[in-house]
């Protein structure tokens, strides 16, 4: 058993640390009973199958509110008729599998993932530590780009629809469309999927009640959002929420930055030419990875392992990830993004940076960077370096 541990990787070691992190965020909060939002997650669950609406305080149960689609009991349901605390360690560790699923599912050499890993474990405790899914929606979106890339739009767009109607933010991958060599197998199986999950919540509930919860999330969606709109939260850390706090502005619109958003990413996909590029293909999803963060007034500190997840592997496809200035943004997306908004920094601090979103900022700086080399730069002359590519991605000759 000594020598088979002795011959572990670092990539091996790596993915370990990040169960140990899930192990650990479990025990503390399980045991020491602090585990609101996965009785929110839980709870959910046997709210739907009790005609509840889904979208209420629910104050002796636990506070705060639940925001996602009646398409997430499906997946909570496994673990909610599990014993609470049996259930709520398949949550953390199901959350760490799927992240590194995604990641070892890329198209690198382990020496790059292990990179990718070890820069996002910061964020990936975050998100451990509240709970959150959101390691499962930066999984949904790059497994979907992975399973376009092979060809195999079955299970894509099953991802990319089933985490569309549990949490909008994967329907970023509808975008990996434009990469498909089976488009119409594309459409197809999107239209079978929406289909298929948009109904199969009624198993738990009966049709009736789950058409009222389809309104009800609609109104819970929109009422969050205007309450996220102000310039002192812990959400709304996007690019709007920026510059509402930098204008002392919150009545600032959404709108505006939603074109440009639109604006920059559709240019991108004009450009037919370079989809000849993995590289630019990559860069796609890594801006898909930004966007959804950078501009939802949602965005808050557990949320951002998805925009990190999307930098961090931007940075390190480069040629050469280890430039001055992209160690600067490393440091950054680790410190101010990462530690940021947590007791690594002295309470005023961590205020002065919550007010003014600076949690966001350096994935704004590496977003802004990126989108600019997606609508000029030339791909087909600076593509991935033949040994940074998995050799089975090689075998297979995947590349375009």
């Amino acid at each position: 058993m000594t020598k088979k541990f002795a011959r572990l990787s670092g990539y091996h070691w790596t993915c370990i640390l990040y169960f140990a992190v899930a192990l650990f965020c479990w025990q503390l909060k399980y045991f020491k009973h602090i585990d609101n939002n996965y009785l929110i997650f839980r709870t959910s669950y046997y709210h739907f199958k009790d005609h509840l609406n889904l979208y209420l305080e629910y104050p002796k149960e636990y506070y705060d509110i639940f925001i996602y689609g009646p398409a997430f009991t499906l997946l909570i349901a496994p673990l909610a008729l599990m014993p609470e605390g049996w259930g709520f360690f398949f949550w953390e560790v199901g959350n760490a599998a799927a992240f590194l699923l995604a990641i070892h599912l890329l198209p690198f050499n382990n020496k790059i993932k292990t990179s990718i890993l070890l820069l996002c474990v910061i964020e990936f405790a975050n998100a451990s530590h509240y709970m959150q899914f959101n390691p499962i929606i930066a999984a949904i979106i790059i497994i979907s780009f992975v399973m376009v890339k092979k060809q195999k739009e079955q299970y894509a767009t099953l991802l990319t629809v089933f985490g569309t109607l549990m949490k909008l933010y994967p329907i970023a991958g509808l975008a990996f469309f434009v990469f498909s060599k089976n488009k119409l197998k594309f459409i197809g199986w999107s239209v079978v999927w929406l289909g298929v999950l948009l109904v199969l919540p009624a198993i738990i509930s009966g049709p009736q009640f789950l058409l009222q919860s389809y309104h009800d999330w609609f109104t819970a969606l929109t009422a969050k959002s205007n309450l996220n709109e102000t310039l002192t939260s812990g959400q709304d850390w996007c690019i709007m929420g920026v510059a509402r706090r930098l204008t002392q502005n919150a009545a600032l619109p959404n709108w505006p930055f939603f074109l440009f958003g639109v604006a920059i990413f559709g240019g991108a996909l004009l450009r037919f030419k370079q989809y000849a590029s993995l590289k630019f293909q990559l860069q796609v999803m890594c801006s898909a990875l930004l966007m959804v963060v950078l501009f939802s007034t949602g965005s808050e500190h557990p949320t951002f392992i998805i925009a990190t997840a999307g930098a961090v592997i931007y940075i390190m496809m480069q040629r050469k990830p280890f430039t001055t200035f992209n160690i600067v943004m490393l440091v950054l997306l680790l410190v101010i993004t990462g530690l940021g908004p947590s007791d690594a920094f002295p309470r005023p601090a961590r205020v002065f940076m919550q007010n003014y979103a600076i949690k966001a900022w350096p994935c704004i700086i590496i977003w802004v960077i990126l989108s600019y080399e997606l609508l000029f730069k030339n791909f087909l002359t600076d593509d991935i370096p033949v040994d940074s590519i998995d050799v089975t991605w090689q075998k297979a000759g995947i590349k375009q």
